[in-house]
């Protein structure tokens, strides 16, 4: 057993790889240390655990009244004074095909006017799943060889299942939930759907497909490599797509393509490419988060 260094940064990286932590070893035998409390020395340990319980209580008390004193400045809600009922949904509805060429008004708020929050929202899912994968990914350091052997007996009779009804019914019903989501997320700007539900329709149909036909099947056209390129490339394209608002004064978030004419497919300028990034991230983060939860690898 290798002695891990004593930060705490060390500790958290070798509990992520699956490694033992242990405290300093001094011949094989746990060193006890007695230490002196800094602080209150006069204090016996049940007084300072007490005194912590109510500074706690104190600062989450000095928090909520803060934020209470925040939400009573807060424009009324459904008032018909308050901004948001009057100049933003306004701005919207009048000027949203307009401005964004997209016939879906709710695309043309999350993909427009607040593409950023989209960004960052597509960021939080990418970060989840790597996260996950931090966690639960196979390695040398968390899976041994008997539980090795155990997960490959475990896939090879999910192979050797011979669920007709099961295979035959997904062999027709895939391509047409892909069709489907491909379909929701090209058309994303035309009428209600976009990346959001277009790759939790296409990330059901890959949960369906490697239900039936086990992993394996699935890595064939998609492990954990082009999961990695499809992510991360649908990220950075996503930040190039908006990153040049900062270079342009970040007056307008003016679309770089031409809008086209609303209602045609090719209109709404980044909207369509940015419906497409956003499906692509949305469908590898739920099958991403299957995979790694049913046998640890995607």
């Amino acid at each position: 057993m290798a002695k891990l260094p004593k930060g705490g940064l060390s500790r958290f990286v070798a509990w992520v790889n699956g490694e033992e932590v242990v405290d300093d070893l001094k011949h094989g035998h746990h060193q006890k240390k007695k230490t002196k409390a800094k602080h209150l020395p006069h204090l016996t340990m049940e007084q300072r655990l007490l005194g912590y319980r109510i500074l706690g209580v104190l600062i989450c008390s000095i928090f909520v009244l803060i934020l209470l004193a925040t939400v009573s400045k807060l424009p009324t809600f459904g008032s018909p004074n308050n901004p948001a009922s009057n100049e933003v949904v306004e701005r919207y509805i009048e000027s949203g095909i307009e401005e964004t060429g997209a016939i879906n008004l709710v695309a043309g708020m999350i993909l427009d006017y607040r593409a950023f929050d989209t960004f960052g929202e597509s960021n939080v899912l990418f970060l989840a799943v790597i996260s996950v994968v931090m966690l639960l990914k196979r390695d040398r350091n968390n899976f041994d060889e008997d539980d090795e052997k155990i997960l490959n007996e475990d896939m090879d009779l999910d192979d050797e299942d011979d669920n007709i009804i099961l295979k035959r019914f997904t062999m027709i019903i895939f391509p047409l939930i892909t069709l489907y989501g491909v379909y929701v997320i090209l058309n994303g700007h035309l009428s209600p759907g976009g990346g959001f539900s277009g790759g939790a329709i296409i990330g059901a149909g890959l949960i369906l497909f490697d239900t039936a036909f086990g992993q394996s099947a699935v890595r064939k056209f998609f492990n954990f490599k082009r999961f990695t390129y499809i992510s991360v490339g649908c990220l950075l394209t996503y930040c190039a797509c908006k990153s040049y608002s900062f270079f342009t004064g970040a007056n307008h978030l003016e679309n770089i393509i031409p809008k086209g004419i609303p209602g045609n497919i090719l209109s709404g300028g980044l909207i369509l490419p940015l419906n497409i990034c956003v499906g692509l991230i949305v469908a590898c983060t739920m099958y991403g988060f299957y995979a790694l939860f049913t046998r640890g690898e995607i």
